[in-house]
């Protein structure tokens, strides 16, 4: 565990409570994607004339062979650094705009993978901040010591123009001991995106990344324009044994937040879909490990200020709902969230929070829910049990820990959060401290 010093870099609880990891996951701005630099469609200079795509390409297509290698050569140099397949990535890119141009087939290959270089463009998609994390048990549990636990992280990245993506890193949680996160790869991969159907459903492939900490969300569709924010991952498991990885999220189009679910069996494939009805308007909406009495639930903040509790028959559906936590103490006297999906122990459901008090600082505390029936509040944290720490609440917002999603392991607790909007740390707790803390 961390001794004083790191704990002041990592917000503090205010107790004995929690204990520190000493890791911190830093934004690491060498890390980029490959993304399309789309400079419009049609885009033209003047009412009549070629479209701006035509008039680069013809540039492109004017130069020589030795220019033309040699302006091949220095961009796949470059993109080799750190990037894997450069020229199948190039002239996957050209084909995405080959529709736009007048003669894509007179285009010789190496003219084509130098057009893709130029409609492409290098997006460092954590280079501002990387936070509110969330945990869930990794998909492969093999070749781990006796009672380590494999998870996989999400995090939400923040890049150039305060664009939000999805990133993911691995590591192994020993319950009641420490914390480990695999280095992550140079490598960062973009899923190939499907076709977005009749409901708002979008497949990713993922097949291209070699580990799960490869891949990389960025938006991908005009209502996700200006990110897909704090990923709140579950491990969901159906009334028939069947489990499936779920995650809501906020897709920001610049103008409406609106909640959407990211859902996959491995991580190799995911699917992306809005949620639907008219409890499905707010931020922070997070699912349940499984179905209580047949039907999904859900919590929100649908009023902007207290936790909801909503149930449905339908996954991508949800209406109605009721107020179920609302602020009481002043260090959530502005508002209240959760911190990622229920866990289930044998008391009921653990259930943490998040409340905006004084000077916009944002603290963690728990509540605990009756297991039959959760709109019951059984118990909460008069006090919160994680707060900005005097030696680290600056950042890029300063006064605030969050998080997104903790994990569960037996009674010990794996709890990664957000400092600052700009990096992210762990602690871990038992459940019988958590409960002893509530009244």
């Amino acid at each position: 565990m961390c001794d004083a010093a790191v704990k002041r870099d990592t917000g503090m609880a205010t107790t004995d409570l929690l204990q520190h990891s000493d890791v911190i996951l830093r934004p690491d701005p060498s890390r980029t994607v490959v993304r399309p630099f789309d400079l419009g469609y049609p885009g033209r200079f003047a009412d009549a004339g070629p479209s701006r795509t035509q008039v680069i390409v013809d540039r492109i297509t004017s130069l020589d062979e030795a220019r033309l290698d040699a302006e091949l050569r220095g961009v796949t140099r470059s993109l080799d650094e750190r990037h894997r397949d450069v020229d199948a990535t190039l002239r996957r890119r050209f084909e995405a705009i080959a529709g736009r141009i007048t003669t894509p087939r007179d285009v010789s290959d190496r003219q084509q993978r130098l057009i893709g270089a130029y409609f492409s463009e290098e997006y460092s998609f954590e280079a501002a901040a990387l936070f509110n994390p969330s945990a869930v048990p990794h998909p492969d549990q093999s070749g781990l010591p006796d009672g380590a636990i494999r998870f996989v992280l999400s995090l939400r990245g923040i890049g150039e123009g305060h664009v939000s993506s999805v990133a993911f890193r691995t590591g192994v949680w020993m319950p009641g001991g420490a914390v480990t996160v695999d280095p992550p790869s140079p490598s960062a991969v973009p899923p190939e995106v499907g076709i977005e159907d009749g409901e708002g459903r979008v497949r990713l492939d993922c097949g291209a990344s070699r580990s799960i900490c490869e891949t990389v969300i960025f938006p991908v569709l005009p209502r996700q324009r200006q990110g897909i924010e704090d990923v709140r991952l579950v491990r969901f498991t159906d009334d028939d044994g069947t489990s499936v990885y779920h995650g809501t999220y906020t897709a920001f189009s610049g103008a409406d937040a609106k909640p959407e679910l990211l859902s996959s069996g491995d991580f190799t494939s995911m699917e992306m879909r809005p949620l639907t009805g008219d409890a499905a308007g707010a931020k922070g909406m997070a699912l349940f490990p499984r179905r209580v009495d047949g039907r999904f639930l859900m919590l929100g903040r649908q009023d902007s200020e207290s936790i909801w509790l909503h149930r449905s028959d339908e996954l991508y559906r949800w209406n109605g709902g009721a107020r179920l936590v609302r602020p009481r103490y002043p260090w959530e006297f502005v508002q209240m969230g959760n911190c990622g999906s229920p866990l289930e122990v044998d008391e009921g459901w653990l259930v943490f929070t998040h409340g905006v008090g004084t000077v916009r600082n944002y603290c963690m505390g728990a509540c605990l829910l009756d297991k039959a029936d959760p709109s019951k509040l059984l118990a909460r944290t008069p006090a919160p049990i994680l707060e900005p720490s005097p030696g680290e609440r600056d950042g890029y917002v300063p006064n605030v820990v969050y998080g997104c999603g903790a994990m569960l392991s037996g009674r010990d607790v794996l709890i990664p959060y957000g400092v600052a909007d700009n990096f992210t740390s762990f602690a871990t707790t038992t459940v019988d401290g958590l409960l002893g803390a509530m009244e």
